[in-house]
């Protein structure tokens, strides 16, 4: 028995002795992963060259973020598209929502993949993964037909442990589609399904947190084992640093330019005026990195000061919450793909990099938005692509660092979705954009369930916006259904 090893290892489970002391006195989850990386990096140094017992904790901690993947994204799915109630809803709310929302992902991964690609990312660090491990990797690299090919599901239990994550997504929207059809004409029968999934979707996150706050103790043992092990430091650790710049201007440009564009173009507001009244939500996004834990700010905004309908508001900014997510499903797997691609030297082409684009956009569907599952959707990205788990190790040190970047960005292209579906809908009011706003604004007491609109007001609403989609007319309709909206205070 190696005592140095020995001594590494007591070290870091004295660093997580004083993380859990932390915890328990209130520390929020930034301050833990800061300080587990400040722990890590130390014990590293004392170290080097005997991190032999450490290892198990990280690996560990990545089997179960994997085991995480599969459940996470077949209830999140069904769970979402079941909480429209009704086939007409997702055909005027839903499918604008979840279009907007993929197309937000999508305009994330092209920025991120564009940038990663022009700076060189990764570059001179030179790791090895060794020989084997990599041609291994070289060798699982499909084209582009076998990956159409396997989209599809052939059998669901093999599907679900070996995590191929596209038929289980094909397979969670069957059944949601199936419940909502079922729901129009033998409600009765099926309402105990929806009953079960919302209290299974509930079960289910309660149990992902447990994985999720074992992050700050895993990022001491990886960070130690990564600098223990690492003989080209100065060039890795540089190299990370230049990563989390990378993936906080990447999150930058899409929360304030890409979205700027949207917002003029497609939702026709004024997008200073949007970003002033939407800060709020921001901030609460930065410093919680919960899209889920901002919801409550997110969508108090969006329909007291954005002039969002609440049909929207209450279903597209919760659907952001587990489809799109640009921030940690588009750009941080596409920027820690491609550092660990040059990083390692491994051949990738043109093919490759398309493939890598399209998973990492069809992915970003059914990611839980809570503190950490960044990690999930960059694991699951690169395990579809045929990329070692090793980048995602050995970037977790600073994953906590750019998930306050990542919800941000999370959050703005939810509401910025919203805003888009809620004019493209008629139901956007722009008197309610063009007021002041007002501390009342984010006061739950300022709204009373009179204020609401009823089911029946709702109803209507959808109706004329579902005839003025299928109807033509040379008639401004967008600003008819306005007008038709229910009046708020």
């Amino acid at each position: 028995m190696d005592v140095s090893n020995l001594v590494v290892l007591f070290a870091v489970v004295a660093a997580g002795m004083a993380i859990f002391t932390a915890s328990k006195r209130g520390a929020n989850f930034s301050i833990l992963a800061l300080g587990a990386l400040t722990l890590g990096v130390p014990i590293g140094l004392l170290g080097q060259g005997h991190s032999d017992y450490i290892q198990p904790i990280g690996h560990i901690y990545l089997n179960l973020l994997m085991a995480c993947v599969a459940p996470l994204i077949v209830i999140s799915i069904i769970a979402a598209i079941v909480s429209l109630g009704s086939i007409q809803k997702l055909r005027t709310i839903g499918l604008r929502s979840a279009g907007w929302l993929l197309l937000s992902n999508a305009l994330g991964v092209v920025l991120a993949l564009g940038l990663a690609l022009s700076v060189g990312i990764g570059s001179g660090v030179n790791a090895q993964l060794g020989n084997a491990q990599l041609g291994m990797v070289e060798n699982s690299v499909a084209n582009v037909e076998q990956v159409i090919i396997d989209f599809f599901p052939v059998n669901l239990a093999g599907d679900f442990g070996a995590n191929r994550i596209i038929p289980l997504i094909i397979v969670a929207v069957a059944v949601g589609v199936a419940y909502l059809q079922l729901k129009e004409r033998k409600g009765e029968r099926v309402r105990p399904f929806r009953t079960g999934i919302d209290a299974l979707k509930l079960v289910t996150f309660k149990a992902v947190s447990y994985v999720i706050k074992l992050t700050p103790y895993a990022i001491v043992a990886l960070t130690a084992e990564v600098v223990a092990a690492n003989d080209n430091r100065g060039a890795k650790f540089w190299s990370l640093a230049g990563l989390l710049g990378l993936a906080w201007g990447a999150c930058f440009a899409h929360t304030f330019l890409v979205n700027t564009v949207i917002l003029r173009v497609f939702a026709q507001v004024n997008p200073l005026a949007f970003f002033r009244k939407f800060v709020p939500a921001q901030l609460t996004a930065f410093s919680t990195q919960s899209s889920v834990g901002t919801l409550p700010v997110s969508t108090a905004i969006l329909t007291r000061r954005v002039g969002v309908h609440q049909e929207v508001a209450h279903f597209t900014a919760p659907l952001g919450t587990t489809v799109g997510m640009p921030g940690c499903s588009g750009i941080w797997p596409i920027v820690i793909a491609v550092w660990g691609i040059n990083a390692y030297g491994i051949s990738y082409s043109v093919q490759d990099y398309l493939v890598l684009a399209l998973l990492a956009t069809v992915v970003s569907i059914g990611t839980a938005g809570v503190p950490g599952t960044a990690t999930v959707a960059a694991a699951t990205v690169l395990a579809a692509a045929g990329l070692p788990l090793e980048f995602v190790a050995v970037t977790l040190p600073i994953s906590m660092i750019a998930d306050m970047a990542r919800t941000t960005t999370n959050v703005t292209a939810a509401a910025v979705a919203a805003t888009v579906v809620a004019r493209q809908t008629g139901l956007l009011d722009d008197e309610v954009f063009a007021r002041p706003n007002t501390a009342g604004d984010l006061d739950p007491e300022t709204e009373s369930d009179e204020d609401l609109p009823t089911k029946e007001d709702t109803a209507a609403v959808l109706a004329e916006a579902e005839a003025a989609a299928t109807t033509p007319s040379p008639h401004n309709e967008p600003a008819e259904l306005v007008g038709a909206t229910p009046s708020r205070s």
